[in-house]
């Protein structure tokens, strides 16, 4: 029986020159958006990261574009309280989306980002794939949930990218897969490959920059 949602395969040599060429280019901060009409012009594809706060959205941009201090990690959740725009290049925008869930930050902030995060996914029409990280220690939460549910809604293609995966050993590394495949089941939108990454030791990093690569 064929698994559903089975793990990335490895990029075929097409594909990895297609990223190596895409990624040796510059990579830069372009700017951070606080509201849609401060969003850059909709002329090139698009890939978005969204997960719940301290997943390891900001430690994966800085491994998927081997620059470190792009974006800015934390240790303190809910960082991230605007949507980050960065070029790929001429061709991609990678955009860091601010995190969900928790967040140690006032309320009323807290739901003004959220409001943006949910105006964003369900308007930006050159946004190609979203990124839907999970951590590989907790598996898919309930607040994951939300955000895949809006993103069917928007019919907005998203792929799990799992991420920490480091930090997991043996039996309880599959049985978090399972409980993220069992999830990602009730999502139509959702794209049916898993990528398992670990920001820390790289594993993962080259099947993702390819996926973004061949995404036209």
């Amino acid at each position: 029986m064929e698994l559903r949602f089975p793990l990335a395969e490895e990029p075929d040599d097409a594909a990895r020159e297609a990223a190596r060429k895409l990624f040796v280019g510059e990579v830069d901060f372009l700017k951070g958006v606080v509201a849609m009409d401060g969003l850059p012009p909709d002329d090139r594809a698009e890939v978005c990261f969204a997960g719940r706060s301290n997943v390891g959205k900001s430690s994966l941009i800085n491994a998927l574009t081997g620059r470190k201090g792009l974006a800015r990690a934390s240790n303190t959740p809910g960082r991230t309280q605007e949507i980050n725009y960065f070029t790929l290049g001429s061709e991609r925008y990678l955009v860091d989306l601010p995190g969900y869930g928790f967040a140690n930050a006032p309320v009323a902030v807290v739901a003004k980002w959220q409001a943006l995060l949910k105006a964003y996914l369900a308007g930006r029409v050159s946004l190609r794939r979203a990124f839907v990280l999970i951590d590989h220690r907790h598996g898919v939460k309930a607040v994951d949930n939300e955000i895949m549910t809006l993103l069917d809604r928007s019919a907005v293609t998203f792929q799990v990218v799992m991420t920490k995966a480091d930090k997991v050993k043996g039996a309880e590394h599959d049985k978090i897969l399972e409980q993220v495949r069992g999830q990602l089941a009730k999502h139509p939108a959702a794209y049916p490959e898993i990528v398992v990454t670990s920001s820390e030791k790289g594993d993962g990093i080259g099947t993702l920059r390819s996926i973004i690569a061949t995404l036209t």
